[in-house]
C-alpha cells in the first residue's frame, strides 16, 4: 500500500478568486517529503508495469536495433575543412571530426562527446563553435540537465584543452575576427532568462567583460556569427517583438549598433548579403516578407522589397549566400523552398509530391557556397540530405537515413482533413501499415503539441513502428497554436484564442473515430511540454474519449506558474499564454489549466513522466497534478508518474539511454491495450 500524498492547504488569492492548492509544498526542491513523494511514485510505476517488463525489454531492444550504430553526418567543408560527426558502435555520443582539404585526408578527432561523458549520468553539448581561423574550437556543455552551461575551449592545432573555463553561459556564441574574442549569452541563474551579453578574451587570463544586459523581463539575447565573418549580430527577442544590433566582426572592442529599435508587433531578423542586409519580417506582412537595406540603415523607409507577402505562404527562415538567398516556406501545411538569384531576381521552388512530408534547410556554413543542402523525410521516409546545385537545380542524394530491418513498403501515410468546432479544417496525419481495415478496433496514438507556433512536423520516428507493427495507426493533427498553415493558425491558438488548440485536437480524435480508423476504447494520446498541457487539457474536456493518456513534462499548472516570476521562463510566456496578473486574461487561463480543472469523475489510464532538473517545467507541476488526480479520480484506471533524477525537460542524454524512457511509456500503452509482447 502507498500512503497518500499529505495536504498541506496553501490558498491563492487574486482577482477575488480563491484558490486552494493543497500540494504547493511540493516545490520545495530537494526536501525529505519530496524526494520520498518523487521515489514513491516511481517505484508504484515499476510494479504496476512489471506484467510488461519483458515487453519494455523487447521494446528497447527493436528500437535500438533501428539505430545505425556506427552512423556519420555529410560533411560541410569551412575555409578549407570538411567538418563531420560520427558514431561508432556502442558508443552514445558524436565524436566530432574534420579533414583538410579533401576527405582523403587524415582525421583529426576535435571533440570526443563520450569522453566528456565519462563519470557523469547526463551530458549535452550545445553549441560547438569554430573561430574564423579554424584554429579554436568552443563548445558548451551540460552534465545536469538544468540548461546552465560551461564553455571550454581546445587548440586544434595540438590538440590540447586549454585552460580557460566561461561559467554559467547559454549556448549562444559567435567568435569575432580576431580569432581570441569571444560573445557569449549568460542567463539569470534562478530565471534562466538570457539577459546579459559578455566577451571573453581567449587566453588573456581576464574575466568576461560585460557588453550589454537587458533589462526587460519580457525580452532574452541571443548572438550569432555570419557566414561571411563580417558581422556580429546581438538579437533581443520576445514574442511579438525583436530588435537587432550589429558589430563589425573586426572591432570586437567596438560598440553594437542598433539596427532597428524594437516595436511592439514587429519581428524581424537581419542577415549579411555582403554589400546590403537581408531583413525578414512582419512588417505589413502577417506571413513575412524579405527586403534589403544598407548595412548603415537605422529606418524601415530604407528598406527595399525583395520578396513580397504572400497571404498563402509563410516565410520561416532565410539562408543568405554571395549570389543566392534560400527561402523556407510553408503553404497549405507542406514545407517548400524558394530560391532566388540576387543578380537577376528570377526565382523557382523546391516542392514535393508526397501527401505529408518534412523539409528542413540544412544551412551551409561557406558564403560561397554553389550549392543548397536540404533534408526530406516523412513518416515512411527516414531522412534524406540532398545537395542541389543552386543555379541549375540539378539535385544530388548525398545520404539517406540507413534503418536496419526496416521496409517502407509495408506502410502507407495520408492527410485527413478534421473540422473544428468553428468549421476550420484541420489537417491530421497518419501512417500504418497497408491493408488497413477501417472497422474502428485499430489501436491508435494521437501525437500532439500546438504551442508558439512550432509545427507538429511530419518527421520519421522509427520507435512508432514498434506500436505500427504490433496493429496501431500513429497520427499527428496539426492544429492551431503551431504553425502549418501560416501566421493566422498561429494566432488563432494562443492567448484568448487557446481553447481553439484543445477544441481542434478533440475534433481531430473525433474524425479518426468517424472515419473508422479507431474508436474511443482504442485511442491513446501523447504529449510533452506544451503537448503535455494539450493532453492534460483535452483529458478533462473530454475524459470519455481517450483510452490512455501520456503526458511528458507537462506544463499543467498553468496559473500558479504564471504568477510567479521567479520560475525560468514566465515573464517571456506571456505573449503566449497570457498575463494572469490581469483579470480577464487568468479568467480565461483557469478555463483550461489541467491542475485547476481536477474533478471528482473518471478519467482515462495516465502515465506522467518528468525530469527533477526540468528549466523548462518544474518537476513539481506533474508531482502535484499527479497528487491531485489521485485524490479526485472515482475510476479504478492506471495512474503513474516516473522521474528521471539525472534528467532535464528533453529527458535522458545519449542516443540509446532515451529509448529506454520510450520503451516504458510504449509498454504503458500496450498493456492498456491489452498487448502484451
Amino acid at each position: 500500500m502507498f500512503t497518500p500524498a499529505k495536504k498541506i492547504p496553501f490558498k491563492l488569492d487574486l482577482h477575488g478568486d480563491v484558490r486552494t492548492d493543497d500540494y504547493y509544498w511540493m516545490n520545495e526542491r530537494d526536501t525529505e517529503p519530496v524526494l520520498d513523494f518523487l521515489k514513491a511514485e516511481n517505484q508504484r510505476t515499476k510494479e504496476a508495469l512489471q506484467p510488461v517488463a519483458h515487453l519494455q525489454k523487447k521494446l528497447y531492444a527493436e528500437m535500438r536495433a533501428r539505430i545505425k550504430e556506427d552512423d556519420s553526418s555529410v560533411p560541410q567543408k569551412v575555409d578549407g575543412y570538411f567538418y563531420y560527426t560520427r558514431y561508432q558502435t556502442g558508443q552514445e555520443y558524436p565524436v566530432h571530426c574534420r579533414r583538410k582539404e579533401t576527405m582523403e585526408a587524415k582525421e583529426e578527432i576535435i571533440l570526443d562527446e563520450n569522453i566528456l561523458a565519462k563519470g557523469h549520468e547526463y551530458l549535452e553539448v550545445a553549441a560547438v563553435e569554430i573561430s574564423p581561423d579554424q584554429r579554436f574550437l568552443a563548445y558548451a556543455v551540460d552534465v545536469v540537465g538544468r540548461r546552465i552551461y560551461e564553455i571550454h575551449f581546445r587548440d586544434l592545432t595540438t590538440g590540447k584543452t586549454l585552460p580557460d573555463v566561461v561559467e554559467n553561459s547559454t549556448p549562444s556564441l559567435a567568435w569575432a575576427k580576431d580569432n581570441k574574442t569571444l560573445f557569449f549569452v549568460r542567463q539569470d541563474l534562478e530565471t534562466l532568462r538570457a539577459h546579459q551579453l559578455l566577451r571573453f578574451e581567449l587566453g588573456s587570463g581576464a574575466a568576461p567583460e560585460l557588453v550589454y544586459e537587458e533589462k526587460d523581463t519580457t525580452y532574452n539575447i541571443g548572438v550569432s556569427g555570419t557566414k561571411t565573418h563580417n558581422y556580429i549580430f546581438m538579437d533581443i527577442q520576445k514574442r511579438d517583438s525583436s530588435e537587432w544590433r550589429v558589430l563589425d566582426a573586426a572591432t570586437p572592442k567596438a560598440e553594437f549598433k542598433t539596427f532597428l529599435p524594437r516595436e511592439m508587433m514587429h519581428e524581424y531578423a537581419i542577415d549579411d548579403g555582403g554589400d546590403r542586409f537581408y531583413v525578414l519580417t512582419n512588417w505589413q506582412a502577417k506571413n513575412f516578407r524579405i527586403m534589403e537595406a544598407a548595412p548603415t540603415a537605422r529606418a524601415k523607409s530604407e528598406w527595399k522589397e525583395v520578396v513580397a507577402h504572400d497571404p498563402a505562404i509563410l516565410r520561416e527562415q532565410l539562408e543568405v549566400y554571395r549570389d543566392y538567398l534560400v527561402v523556407s516556406e510553408l503553404t497549405g501545411g507542406l514545407g517548400q523552398i524558394r530560391v532566388r538569384e540576387r543578380g537577376a531576381g528570377t526565382e523557382r521552388l523546391v516542392n514535393f509530391e508526397d501527401p505529408a512530408y518534412e523539409v528542413s534547410l540544412h544551412g551551409l556554413d561557406d558564403y560561397n557556397s554553389k550549392d543548397l543542402r536540404f533534408a526530406y523525410e516523412s513518416f515512411v521516409q527516414p531522412a534524406a540530405v540532398y545537395d542541389e546545385d543552386l543555379a541549375s537545380g540539378k539535385r544530388t542524394l548525398r545520404k539517406e537515413r540507413e534503418v536496419p530491418g526496416y521496409d517502407r513498403t509495408k506502410y502507407e501515410s495520408k492527410r485527413i482533413w478534421a473540422k473544428g468546432t468553428d468549421g476550420t479544417p484541420v489537417p491530421v496525419s497518419l501512417v500504418y501499415r497497408k491493408g488497413l481495415k477501417l472497422d474502428g478496433k485499430n489501436p491508435l496514438l494521437l501525437y500532439g503539441y500546438g504551442s508558439y507556433g512550432l509545427s507538429n512536423s511530419v518527421s520519421f520516428f522509427s520507435g512508432a513502428f514498434s506500436l505500427i507493427d504490433r496493429g496501431f495507426v500513429y497520427a499527428q493533427p496539426h492544429i492551431r497554436g503551431g504553425s502549418e498553415m501560416g501566421r493566422d493558425w498561429y494566432e488563432n491558438g494562443r492567448l484568448k484564442n487557446k481553447m481553439n488548440t484543445f477544441t481542434d485536437f478533440i475534433a481531430s480524435a473525433e474524425k479518426l473515430i468517424a472515419d473508422g480508423y479507431t474508436s474511443a476504447q482504442h485511442l491513446h494520446i501523447m504529449g510533452g511540454s506544451a503537448g503535455g498541457l494539450l493532453v492534460g487539457a483535452v483529458m478533462n474536456m473530454r475524459p470519455d474519449l481517450f483510452k490512455s493518456v501520456s503526458a511528458g513534462v507537462p506544463f499543467v499548472d498553468v496559473l500558479t506558474t504564471m504568477l510567479d516570476e521567479s520560475i525560468p521562463l514566465t515573464t517571456g510566456e506571456y505573449n503566449e499564454w497570457g498575463d494572469p496578473r490581469k483579470k480577464e486574461d487568468y479568467e480565461y487561463m483557469k478555463r483550461y489549466s489541467p491542475y485547476d480543472n481536477v474533478t471528482k469523475r473518471d478519467y482515462p489510464h495516465l502515465f506522467v513522466t518528468t525530469g527533477y532538473h526540468d528549466s523548462q517545467v518544474q518537476y513539481w507541476e506533474p508531482a502535484k497534478w499527479v497528487a491531485k488526480l489521485r485524490d479526485y479520480k472515482t475510476d479504478q484506471n492506471l495512474l503513474l508518474m516516473y522521474t528521471e533524477f539525472e534528467a532535464g525537460h528533453s529527458g535522458a542524454s545519449g542516443r540509446f539511454e532515451a529509448l529506454k524512457l520510450l520503451a516504458k511509456e510504449f509498454s504503458f500503452i500496450l498493456m492498456v491495450e491489452g498487448i502484451k509482447d
